[in-house]
């Protein structure tokens, strides 16, 4: 539909407020007139079909992070797999060479930062923390090669893991850390990618993060906690990886999720009444295959009608190309979360995650499925259909196809 060929003009589709303002509601009017503003120019100029995606300045902005960070960047000390992580799955997907310098640096790096009990840390001598330990194993895929490989000591990998694991199924973040479902995720997501998923490192889990499911379809950081999008993705992502998403109220998971897309933006906001967020195109975009995938499983099994799916996409993939393109491109390179912000490595790493989620249609296969097999080949049935690729104004603005659980490139992931 889009923003702009939608049925309901552009200057009608300010939220409406009750005459009361809030700081919230004026910063919400505030981000919604940024953004109209951007979209107004397109507009006014006749120039949807023209609008690109500047690649050459995004790569020249991550090939210089790569190369020098600024020294504000020691705020980020205790994530140097991260950094790694957002700049090179960036490269990847905008489908840039990731150069024999960059994997020999690459690997150098994240094989110190491996710890001799199992897992890594956020920098040379600090403690193995789940979060920091996704990145890292997801930095090896990128990479791709055996050398990457090889660096992941997987026996004691696995012993780490399961001194997360808490007696409920659920996951701290690292010893002597708290309780979150993002643990969980990053446990699974880690394991899923070098064959070490078991029924002992997942028992418990799935009626744990059941648990994490709010009445309003959404997911929290753990039971009781307010339903947010990043949540709402790991918790369905790890449900995914283990084969056990169908036992959650998935309908209702659709409709909360459906409801982040803004009106005006086009884009998601990560929680109810919050602002439109540009890393939340992946966080909760993701999660649209991800449902679709779920969906198709269960109409199938309920009406024996085979290979089928569904006719249209669950979101609106050109109203969110639109807010990425539009309004989240920084002059400076990288991508920013809203109009007047910075760009940084995160949210380009997340824009572009989210654009190619809205612009490729992945799809799992139904028929392998069934074949009961391991969460790690599970997550080798994702493929792109290149019958459903949707792309908002110039035709080069195509970015690989991304994995909706793991974010890795498709053709990366499948190696």
């Amino acid at each position: 539909m889009g923003i702009f060929n939608g049925p309901c003009p552009l200057d009608e589709r300010f939220t409406k407020n009750d005459g009361y303002p809030t700081k919230s509601s004026t910063i919400q009017t505030r981000t919604e007139r940024a953004v109209y503003d951007k979209f107004k120019e397109v507009e006014n100029a006749n120039i949807l079909n023209q609008v690109k995606l500047n690649r050459d300045i995004h790569f020249e902005y991550i090939q210089g992070g790569l190369n020098h960070l600024n020294k504000y960047f020691v705020v980020l000390d205790a994530s140097k797999p991260w950094l790694c992580y957002w700049m090179l799955h960036s490269l990847d997907l905008l489908g840039n060479e990731i150069t024999p310098d960059i994997i020999k640096r690459g690997i150098s790096t994240i094989s110190k930062l491996q710890n001799v009990t199992g897992g890594f840390g956020g920098g040379p001598g600090q403690i193995s923390h789940a979060a920091v330990t996704y990145a890292a194993i997801n930095v090896l895929a990128t990479i791709g090669t055996k050398e990457a490989y090889d660096v992941i000591d997987r026996e004691n990998l696995y012993k780490w893991f399961l001194k997360l694991k808490k007696p409920d199924g659920s996951f701290i973040m690292h010893e002597g850390g708290e309780v979150d479902v993002r643990g969980a995720y990053c446990c699974l997501s880690s394991a899923a990618l070098t064959n070490l998923i078991t029924p002992e490192l997942t028992a418990g889990t799935p009626e744990w993060i059941k648990r994490c499911q709010n009445f309003d379809g959404g997911i929290g950081g753990e039971p009781g906690i307010e339903s947010h999008g990043g949540y709402a993705f790991c918790g369905l992502a790890a449900m995914e990886i283990m084969g056990k998403s169908d036992e959650m109220d998935i309908s209702l998971l659709l409709r909360w999720a459906s409801s982040l897309q803004m009106q005006v933006e086009g884009g998601f906001q990560g929680r109810p009444n919050k602002l439109v967020d540009g890393c939340y195109s992946f966080w909760v975009g993701a999660l649209f295959p991800l449902l679709e995938a779920i969906m198709t499983r269960q109409y199938e099994k309920k009406h024996e009608n085979k290979g089928k799916g569904f006719a249209q996409s669950l979101f609106d993939r050109e109203s969110l190309q639109e807010y990425i393109l539009i309004a989240s491109q920084s002059p400076k390179g990288g991508f920013i979360d809203k109009p007047k912000s910075s760009p940084d490595y995160y949210h380009t790493c997340y824009c572009l995650s989210g654009l190619s989620t809205s612009q490729n249609h992945v799809v799992y296969d139904i028929n392998k499925h069934k074949e009961n097999l391991n969460a790690g080949m599970r997550s080798l049935l994702w493929s792109e259909d290149t019958k459903k690729i949707f792309v908002v104004g110039d035709s080069d603005n195509l970015l690989k196809a991304t994995h909706p659980i793991h974010n890795l490139t498709i053709p990366k992931f499948s190696n």
